[in-house]
């Protein structure tokens, strides 16, 4: 790797070497290092880009890596991943892609992310989405994460896109069985022109399984963001969704949900927040000696914190 390359891994997956634990590197559309456990597989598909992920039943605090780096201008590529998490697993994965554009062609990525959870499985995803470069050529990713929670499955997703990414619909299906949580926490923030798409539809068809998708968001200059969320009440459950956003500048975003209770006992619930930062916060940091410009970057990294 070069020092672009290892710049934007350090972004990504705050990685300043090789990683413990099963990893895959992927860099240009190609790939560049693998590392497999005994208790971890990584195998690369034979149909289409991408790889498997192989997590025998019972595996405890164990992790994997599987960033991407695009520095090559004008490369496009989906990439397939698909995760075999065992029954009663406990582990990290850590994903993520970062691009650096410097010519005039668009440089994207999408990554389709599919998870197979066991029963009683507990999974943390995080995913970073970074974007740099001087070059006049767009920096795109289209990440799509489709989730299957078995019976008292647990997944964390952490999602975050904070900089760079010129264009991004960010896509997020999940079904959950009996028992069955899924917890989602999303930070991005847009600035110039840029235009970021979130699509969540969660279906809650088990027993007492349940969701809590939570978005912060900011946009600055005149970027636009759209927050769909859509969840749909199948049984016994507990379903909440929301959206805090912060306007700067002449940015703009927009709230869409949709709660559907096919069930008597469903209880969803949604929330939104869309607005400017409070001028009492600027007036208090001022007070304490921070410029505006000081003062509002305070308020923005705490909310996105």
């Amino acid at each position: 790797m070069d020092e672009i390359q290892k710049q934007l891994l350090e972004q990504i997956a705050d990685l300043h070497g090789v990683p413990q634990g099963a990893y895959n590197f992927r860099i240009n559309g190609e790939g560049a290092g693998r590392r497999t456990t005994e208790h971890i597989d990584i195998v690369t598909k034979k149909d289409k880009p991408g790889i498997d992920i192989i997590i025998k039943p019972g595996t405890k605090n164990e992790s994997v890596h599987i960033p991407v780096v695009l520095s090559q201008t004008g490369l496009t590529e989906s990439v397939y991943n698909d995760f075999y998490i065992g029954d009663d697993c406990d582990v990290t994965i850590v994903a993520g892609c970062g691009i650096h554009n410097g010519g005039s062609e668009k440089s994207e990525h999408d990554g389709i992310h599919t998870f197979f959870i066991g029963k009683n499985a507990k999974v943390r995803y995080v995913e970073k989405h970074y974007g740099e470069g001087d070059g006049s050529g767009e920096r795109v990713l289209n990440p799509q994460t489709i989730v299957h929670l078995e019976e008292g499955a647990y997944m964390e997703m952490d999602t975050v896109q904070i900089k760079g990414v010129d264009s991004t619909v960010r896509t997020t299906k999940a079904d959950l069985k009996d028992r069955a949580t899924l917890v989602i926490h999303e930070k991005i923030m847009t600035h110039g022109k840029q235009r970021a798409k979130t699509d969540f539809e969660v279906n809650l068809d088990g027993v007492d399984c349940g969701a809590n998708v939570i978005s912060r968001s900011v946009a600055k200059g005149e970027s636009h963001q759209e927050f769909l969320s859509k969840i749909n009440g199948n049984n016994k459950c507990m379903g909440h969704t929301e959206c805090d956003a912060i306007l700067m500048d002449h940015g703009s975003v927009t709230a869409i949900p949709e709660l559907t209770a096919n069930h008597l006992d469903a209880s969803l619930i949604h929330e939104a927040a869309i607005g400017k930062i409070a001028g009492d916060q600027l007036i208090k940091l001022m007070t304490l000696g921070l410029t505006e410009a000081e003062a509002e970057a305070q308020i923005v990294n705490g909310f996105l914190k």
